[in-house]
């Protein structure tokens, strides 16, 4: 399954928010530096689908605000 998702690193809470089905808008309290947002952003969807975390990637966008990730049930 392909999820995209955009989202804004160093915010002052995070927020977990679904647009549509495939499509998801996340703030992080992390910054974006050293993969430190990006780790947020994949543990936050392991709780939200219940899954470990090596069963979901970020196949593009890692430097980028909007991202693509990819869930492997």
């Amino acid at each position: 399954m392909y999820i995209r998702v955009k989202v804004s690193p160093s915010a002052k809470k995070e927020i977990f928010k679904q647009i549509n089905e495939d499509h998801f808008e996340v703030s992080v309290k992390e910054k974006a530096e050293r993969n430190l947002a990006n780790n947020r952003v994949i543990e936050l969807f392991s709780i939200h689908f219940h899954l470990p975390k090596g069963k979901i990637r970020i196949v593009n966008g890692h430097r980028s605000p909007t991202k693509l990730l990819i869930i492997e049930k």
